[in-house]
């Protein structure tokens, strides 16, 4: 096949499986291939079990696998056939060293890098698809052009603006696909190319283009802005909840103003996911090292309240208990860090669940989706815990039930029954505000919403 028809992506995570999936099906003409160093990912992609969870996938790959979708461990034969590669590494946050716990780990990013430039072996466009630190590109380039071979590399930045739970459909109508470029003749002729692409099937109207620094910048200030939402709504929340206020007729009244608009406004138990936190942090870091210790401070405050409204949410389970939840059974509904994900990177329900846990709490977790990574996550934590596929065998016995991911099957479940066999007093705690609460206290639960009064038999 034409090389320049031929795409790579170094990745195959939660970003670049769907994406490339999607580019697949919008474009036969292309050979799109995936290739990741863990062999259990690739075989899982080639599996009837894909290794992640996301509504409509299963439908896109099962479409285009095999016939211009391909998922490989083979990353130097890969690059050398490649004309456009993606690179779609984990650019988890750095735990060790100058920034830790801010900035980005770039180890795998370099490496990735480094691999391009050993192995290309004609000119290569190369994609930035993973969320980096502002000028990471600059730092791509000059290690692709410190080789001795007569390859050119042009280096476009092509954020994701994905949504777990609603990935295929972001991916299919898109708000906008952003794209940055160097601004040389040859860095717009790459720009192109890649507009070429989405134009498959993304209107024009919805592909800006702009230069690689602000297109990076773009991505980490888009999450920062829509988490800053998050954690405003939420800290207006224990307002309401010491005033009498609603934090759900206080959103509807405030999301109405066109100015301000209703999403991203709903009060919760807080946010999650492996974006937020991670990019909020890179932007306090490049504020800090650009001396902008105010604009830092700000952002800062951001992450903190996020995890103040957990915290709240906790002491709320323990106050309403009676003051102690030693050796008490509490339920845990959902621990993906939101619905329609098995994804549980810097879920709420890991925080949750530690501080239940040092409060000698015994815990009863049950996910549709998440239940492995919920393991995984709390392996090293000392306590009574226990993973259930049934929700009801989860709830049998149990003091309370701590409703932390928004599964709409939460709202169908026969509460009738699981009131029957809990404990009582029996509560439920929902974080997610999801449930018909008048109807749970008639039931005969002493019910807690997020930012309103709780309704209580007590």
């Amino acid at each position: 096949m034409d090389r320049s028809k031929t795409i790579l992506c170094i990745g195959a995570g939660y970003v670049g499986g769907p994406t490339m999936a999607m580019i697949a099906l919008k474009c036969p003409n292309y050979k799109i291939t995936v290739v990741d160093i863990n062999p259990k990912r690739i075989d899982a992609w080639m599996s009837d079990e894909l290794p992640i969870y996301e509504p409509g996938l299963d439908e896109v790959v099962k479409k285009v696998r095999g016939k211009n979708l391909f998922f490989t461990t083979d990353i130097a034969s890969s690059i050398r056939q490649a004309g456009i590669i993606f690179v779609s590494v984990n650019t988890p946050t750095k735990t060790f060293g100058a920034g830790a716990g801010r900035t980005a780990n770039l180890q795998y990013w370099e490496s990735t890098a480094r691999s391009i430039l050993e192995h290309a072996e004609e000119d290569t466009i190369v994609v930035e698809k993973s969320t980096l630190p502002v000028r990471t590109a600059e730092a791509m380039s000059r290690i692709l052009k410190s080789g001795s071979k007569d390859v050119h590399f042009e280096v476009l930045s092509n954020p994701e603006f994905l949504a777990e739970g609603t990935a295929i459909q972001d991916l299919l109508d898109p708000d906008r696909v952003l794209i940055g470029a160097m601004e040389t003749e040859s860095g717009q002729a790459a720009l192109q190319r890649l507009v070429d692409i989405y134009a498959h099937w993304v209107p024009k109207e919805k592909i800006l283009t702009t230069n690689v620094w602000s297109s990076e910048l773009s991505k980490l200030v888009a999450n920062a802005f829509l988490a800053q939402r998050i954690s405003s709504i939420n800290s207006i929340s224990a307002l309401c909840e010491k005033t009498g206020a609603d934090v759900a007729d206080v959103s509807r009244a405030i999301g109405t103003d066109s100015r301000i608009g209703a999403k991203f406004l709903k009060a919760s138990v807080g946010f999650g996911g492996s974006c937020f936190k991670k990019d909020i942090l890179n932007l306090v870091y490049l504020c800090e090292y650009y001396d902008l210790p105010d604009v830092a401070s700000y952002w800062q405050e951001v992450v903190t309240q996020n995890e103040i409204q957990s915290q709240r949410f906790v002491q709320k389970i323990i106050q309403k208990m009676f003051n102690t939840i030693v050796d008490k059974k509490i339920a845990i509904f959902g621990f993906a860090f939101k619905a329609n994900t098995g994804d549980t990177r810097e879920s709420p329900a890991i925080y949750v669940s530690q501080m239940l846990l040092e409060e000698k709490a015994h815990l009863a977790i049950h996910d549709p989706k998440a239940l492995d990574n919920a393991k995984n996550d709390l392996q090293n934590c000392p306590g009574n815990i226990s993973f259930y596929q049934d929700p009801y065998e989860a709830a049998e016995g149990a003091h309370c039930i701590a409703l932390i991911t928004e599964w709409d099957e939460f709202c169908h479940l026969d509460y009738e029954r699981i009131f029957k066999q809990m404990t009582k007093p029996a509560f439920i705690f929902d974080g997610r505000n999801i449930l018909d609460h008048a109807r749970l206290h008639a039931i005969g639960f002493n019910v807690y919403p997020i930012g309103s009064e709780g309704l209580s038999h007590l």
